[in-house]
């Protein structure tokens, strides 16, 4: 039997999960906490994730991120370090790190062929955890490069679909695609109208409670932003006129060159520091 708990990043209102048997877990999209006034990296969101898996004596054998995030920094080190995890991310990896190597100035030398992370999976790759299996589909759209995680009758969306009362993820970022997106979403409605989804955000619209589950055959019905019957133009144009209004993400500076080295900061420079680069007068 396979069990989800998931946690609430109040600051960046990510949502991170832990799906296990009685012995053995994935940990899916964890935060590394970061204080932009203050400059300051820590790992306590992430430590009350430890707690829950040090309680219920599971192993880690993957830390997965669906995609490279741009509103928070990944936590996928922390679980490489304290649980020997291999780091899992989509194949198409590269592609992002490419856009994004010249945007801060790697120089030639930085890998873009996604070696930073330990697994790079493609479209039905298939992973082993403890008792159960996890497939990968690819749900390109918010990212080139983004993957959601099929275990059991759950899908693990990462920044596809929001709940029903929210809609569904930008596409405007370098490389994302309403189009593709569209098309993603048209395969996940097309499974079993009982499958349980989790969502990456919940931004808890109106003020209403924490909700991050729920149902191929409600998203169908009651999404905001893209049901059943909304057609393909319908969506594309939708979105392309909303993703017009919508501010960079808070964190998408500092978060993006982290994230790309798999949750590594930069190497410290000659006097022992580590600093983020933040390009000035670049983003919308």
């Amino acid at each position: 039997m396979m069990n989800v708990q998931h946690f609430f990043h109040e600051g960046t209102s990510t949502l991170s999960y832990v799906a296990h048997d009685d012995t053995t877990a994935i940990v899916i999209d964890p935060v590394r906490d970061y204080s932009a006034s203050s400059g300051r990296t820590s790992w306590e969101s992430c430590e009350s994730i430890a707690e829950y898996l040090r309680n219920n004596h599971l192993r880690v054998p993957y830390v997965v991120d669906t995609h490279t995030h741009a509103d928070h920094m990944t936590g996928l080190p922390y679980f490489k370090e304290h649980f020997g995890a291999e780091t899992v991310t989509g194949a198409r990896t590269g592609e992002v790190q490419d856009r994004f190597r010249d945007f801060y100035n790697l120089g030639p030398d930085f890998p873009i062929d996604g070696e930073q992370f330990d697994v790079l999976v493609e479209e039905g790759d298939r992973l082993e955890v403890g008792s159960f299996e996890i497939q990968s589909m690819h749900t390109p759209g918010h990212t080139p490069a983004h993957m959601s995680w099929l275990i059991g009758n759950c899908v693990f969306l990462g920044d596809t679909l929001f709940m029903p009362d929210y809609g569904s993820a930008r596409c405007d970022f370098p490389g994302g695609s309403s189009d593709e997106l569209f098309d993603s979403i048209q395969r996940l409605y097309a499974l079993p109208e009982e499958t349980q989804l989790y969502v990456c955000h919940d931004y808890r619209p109106g003020g209403r409670e924490l909700a991050f589950q729920t149902t191929v055959a409600e998203q169908k019905r009651h999404n905001v932003q893209i049901s059943e019957r909304t057609t393909r133009e319908e969506y594309v144009a939708f979105r392309t006129k909303k993703d017009a209004t919508l501010p960079a993400p808070a964190l998408i500076l500092p978060s993006i060159q982290v994230n790309i080295r798999a949750g590594n900061l930069p190497p410290p420079q000659s006097n022992g520091r580590t600093y983020l680069s933040i390009p000035l007068n670049t983003l919308y």
